[in-house]
């Protein structure tokens, strides 16, 4: 298992190190080059703030505001650039400015007037210079002294107020700025995955039936021509090409339960599933327990999900056996898939588990793997049971009925 510490927050003060190690080194470089940049930024914000306040009484005025936080945007992730590099701080990107509604340069400006990340980088570099004046001098004064020796210590100090000056002031605005770049990074994987899936029915269709259908229309031309000369070989070529035109119906068919199978459609995912299990090459037993049918998205989703699982099953785990498990708990849908193959199987491996866990994490879905090497294997994928838009289109639906 691996430990993870949330994005956005300073790291917990370490141990005291050894005098002037690596690390203390890196502080001591922070500290001594933000007073000078503290300076300059200072300048620049005042300069900045009184320019455009003294311009807002003509038309230029909120332009040169919004331009400069605009760039306050930029000298933020500058910052939070040095403080990861110098004090090993991790600090999330804000998501990017967000036009209003219309487009166009009212917009831009308006949305640029109102960005919380900007002023907030203003802020920091306002605050910063008088805090970063007092440490650039005091840790001069220590490394220059004989008081050198608790130089680690006291720098360390320091740093904790910068740590803590960037998590609370160059992180993204709140929980809902940080879910909306999730929500950004979630959008391009659905995207991604997406144009993946057209690529592949793409290339089934011109590869599969596509080029059947050609070699098809290409006998029947033929048999035409000898339909009068040799009635019994165009017989021939006609019975040919209708075996080749139930090929193709097959190759159809496969294509089409690949996308969104009719069973799903029909009657639900507790059979659409039964019907994957029966074209495994293992054994599988299916148990679904759903009272009710969860959202179509998430339907679709469960069944791609489970079918990969099952391929995956057939193709690389040596097993004899396999259960589907499929239950819903309050207001997730819960699949579980175990076989009692030869195991190793790692999401973390650019495998095709790690595309799944992608896929899951898009509609807010967990994928959980346990698979020891010798087995067995135990992959449970969590999703929730209603999609973000049915959600939203049920609580406008509630807040439009009539009471």
């Amino acid at each position: 298992m691996t430990s993870s510490t949330s994005p956005g927050r300073a790291e917990p003060l370490p141990p005291p190190r050894g005098p002037l190690g690596r690390g203390t080194w890196r502080e001591i470089g922070y500290l001594l080059s933000s007073w000078p940049l503290a300076l300059a930024t200072f300048l620049c914000v005042v300069v900045w703030l009184w320019t455009g306040a003294f311009l807002s009484l003509t038309v230029i005025g909120l332009p040169v505001l919004a331009i400069g936080l605009s760039g306050l945007r930029r000298m933020g992730a500058w910052e939070r650039a040095r403080a990861r590099a110098l004090l090993d701080v991790r600090v999330d990107e804000p998501s990017a400015l967000r036009r209003g509604r219309g487009g166009g340069f009212l917009a831009w400006l308006w949305s640029a007037l109102k960005d919380p990340v900007g002023w907030r980088t203003a802020l920091f570099f306002v605050v910063r210079l008088p805090l970063s004046t007092v440490t650039f001098w005091l840790t001069f004064a220590l490394m220059t002294t004989a008081l050198w020796p608790v130089l680690p210590w006291v720098v360390r100090w320091f740093t904790q107020v910068d740590r803590a000056l960037v998590t609370g002031l160059l992180s993204p605005s709140d929980e809902l700025e940080r879910r909306i770049a999730e929500l950004e990074s979630d959008r391009a994987t659905v995207t991604d995955a997406a144009s993946a899936d057209l690529r592949r029915i793409e290339r089934d269709l011109h590869d599969g039936a596509q080029a059947r259908l050609v070699a098809l229309a290409m006998d029947l031309g033929l048999a035409k021509e000898k339909l009068t000369e040799d009635p019994e070989a165009a017989a021939r070529m006609v019975d040919e090409a209708h075996g080749e035109v139930k090929l193709a119906l097959q190759e159809l068919r496969d294509l089409a339960r690949g996308i969104h199978p009719a069973i799903l459609t029909d009657r639900g995912l507790g059979p659409a599933l039964s019907a994957v299990a029966s074209r495994c090459t293992v054994p599988v037993r299916v148990t679904a327990e759903l009272p009710t049918r969860p959202a179509p998205a998430i339907e679709g989703i469960a069944y791609y999900v489970v079918s990969e699982l099952l391929q995956n099953v057939s193709k690389h785990s040596g097993a004899r056996h396999a259960d589907v498990e499929c239950w819903r708990s309050k207001e997730r849908l819960m699949l579980q898939v175990t076989d009692d193959g030869h195991g190793g199987a790692d999401a973390e491996a650019g495998s095709g588990l790690a595309g799944l866990a992608e896929r899951l994490a898009a509609v807010d879905g967990v994928l959980v793997v346990v698979s020891p090497p010798g087995g067995p294997t135990t992959i449970t994928a969590e999703l929730p049971w209603r999609s973000r838009t049915t959600r939203a289109t049920s609580a406008t639906s509630a807040k439009g009925a009539p009471r």
